[in-house]
């Protein structure tokens, strides 16, 4: 596994469990905002490759862009759950 696709899916999942910490309101909430970070990562990811974005890169990681949309995904599911 390469080390970036390790840091995207620790990154989501850190941003997923601060999200929980901070709104979450039951044990089941964890997964579901661990998922939804992870996932917001991944497409603020794909989002900035396709544009070609170069905003605070870490190797081929979009941090600023995939990070932004990973908190996005995170209020959106919160929506969505409620």
């Amino acid at each position: 596994m390469s080390p970036y696709f390790l840091l995207s899916i620790l990154l989501g999942g850190a941003y997923g469990t601060a999200f929980h910490i901070w709104q979450g309101k039951s044990v089941k909430d964890v997964a579901y905002y661990i998922g939804a970070g992870v996932i917001g990562f991944g497409l603020g990811q794909a989002i900035a490759n396709f544009f070609a974005w170069k905003l605070f890169l870490i190797g081929p990681i979009h941090l600023l862009e995939a990070s932004l949309v990973s908190w996005l995904a995170l209020f959106v599911a919160r929506w969505l759950r409620i």
